[in-house]
């Protein structure tokens, strides 16, 4: 730990209007859960330094490595559609970066934009995003990641009960979100001083190929649309619900960010919403593509002062074709479609979606199963639409080994359900982590075989209908 060292320089970089430097509360008596062993190293940590009370207390924001400067940031954001114009890290606590990383704990601890919170997080919820960021990264979408989780005799109040208070660490290529464009956009006295210091910052650190552009923050908005497509086809092709789709939950990297109340689909409902909060279902499965567009509207409007909005709008006009086009191309290959013809077998699949829908056919095991050579499914309507299917399949070249082989790297076998996360969480409250970390391992192998955890390859009944709340 003591050879780590990290790099602050973000701090001279941005204008200080951007953060606020902070110190760290740290929880009583902290524990560790679990570490991610492989991206850690992968970091520079030493593999036995990540059992020692330096990595602990590290995690618990008392033990400071060698130049870091803990700060939290500042952003805005429109929140199911409101403009809130002061929001924050109000529970994180940036240490620094480490090789292309941003180091960030989360739940050390009041901020200056906490607003009422306590700027704790518990266990429950920390568990979640702990997994499932890396499960994100399993299947090969862009995430933040998670470095370690530790638990605590700190009590949290949530929901009128007492919980373990918790930090997670987490790492990212990026913080910045689209709120953080917000907020500079509300500098009535230095407006354009604060876009431009914020836009040269990222574009700098995460799109390098821009900086000698012409027309650089115009190129930097199509970047960052041209990603968020890439990002949503992805969510959508797996089931993944983000719950809050806000603007500042919204990454300026096209990662997915901040996991609150998320869920992977099970039973195919298009409407579903996972969200207890959303009662409106703004942040339905099927409306996610549109919330991003809308929230690339957003973006658009906050750049203006240095980059054409006209020129900006017209490009997130195009937003749902590109997002349709991708979409489509990803799910032919989850069936199986080399040959790939955009109109008749876009047909195709939204007759296969239809199907899954009005036979309530659970979406992951439905792909695997296909990849797995299964000819036969329980319902009408799906056993008509594999008939019209298996007749598609005679158009292709490929034969069917290679088919199937090349279906089985697109359709995972696990996903992370929720009954599944919530029995690793029941068992976490209880002391005992293996769940966790076995689970941490099938995160990083959603493809593979763990015939210890088959039965969470399938459905529970009465759990589909799950939702999660914002509390954490």
């Amino acid at each position: 730990m003591q050879n780590l060292k990290l790099d602050s320089s973000i701090l001279k970089k941005l204008h200080s209007n951007f953060y606020t430097k902070e110190d760290a509360q740290p929880l009583i008596s902290p524990k560790l859960v679990s570490v991610n062993e492989e991206f850690a190293i992968q970091l520079g940590f030493d593999k036995e330094s990540l059992y020692t009370d330096e990595f602990l207390e590290f995690t618990n924001g008392k033990y400071i490595l060698q130049g870091s400067t803990p700060y939290s940031n500042a952003y805005s954001g429109h929140q199911f559609g409101y403009f809130v114009p002061n929001l924050g890290d109000g529970r994180a606590l940036n240490l620094g970066k480490l090789n292309d990383y941003y180091l960030q704990l989360k739940g050390s601890g009041t901020t200056q934009y906490s607003r009422h919170g306590d700027g704790r997080a518990v266990l429950r919820s920390s568990i979640r995003e702990f997994l499932v960021s890396e499960a994100m990264y399993g299947l090969g979408i862009p995430t933040t990641r998670a470095l370690a989780i530790i638990t605590s005799k700190t009590k949290v109040l949530r929901d009128y009960e007492q919980e373990q208070g918790a930090i997670v660490l987490r790492a990212s290529t990026s913080w910045m979100r689209f709120g953080s464009f917000e907020f500079a956009y509300i500098d009535k006295k230095d407006k354009k001083a604060r876009l431009t210091n914020l836009a040269d910052y990222v574009i700098e650190h995460n799109y390098p190929e821009l900086q000698n552009s012409k027309n650089k923050y115009e190129e930097l908005y199509f970047a960052v649309a041209d990603r968020t497509v890439e990002l949503l086809a992805l969510w959508q092709s797996v089931g993944f619900m983000h719950g809050v789709m806000n603007t500042d939950n919204m990454s300026i990297e096209g990662l997915t960010i901040d996991y609150g109340p998320y869920a992977f689909m099970e039973e195919f409902d298009k409407g579903f919403v996972c969200n207890l909060s959303d009662n409106e279902a703004r942040y339905s499965f099927e409306n996610q593509p549109f919330i991003a567009q809308w929230n690339l509207s957003v973006l658009a409007k906050v750049l203006s002062p240095i980059a054409d909005e006209k020129l900006m709008n017209n490009y997130n006009d195009a937003f749902i074709g590109k997002f349709k086009k991708r979409y489509f191309e990803i799910m032919a290959s989850k069936i199986g479609l080399d040959i790939y013809g955009y109109e008749k077998d876009g047909q195709l699949l939204v007759r296969m979606f239809k199907a899954m829908e009005e036979d309530k056919i659970d979406y992951t095991s439905f792909f695997y199963d296909l990849s797995q050579g299964k000819e036969y499914f329980q319902g009408d309507n799906i056993s008509t639409w594999i008939k019209e299917y298996k007749v598609r399949l005679k158009d292709e070249t490929l034969s069917k080994d290679n088919r199937l082989a090349n279906m089985q790297k697109v359709n995972p076998k696990y996903i992370f359900r929720n009954y599944m996360i919530q029995d690793a969480i029941d068992a976490a409250e209880r002391g005992d982590f293996t769940l966790v970390n076995d689970f941490l391992e099938i995160a990083h192998n959603p493809f593979g075989e763990f015939k210890k955890y088959e039965q969470y390859t399938q459905p529970k009944s009465g759990w589909q209908a799950m939702k999660c709340s914002c509390s954490s």
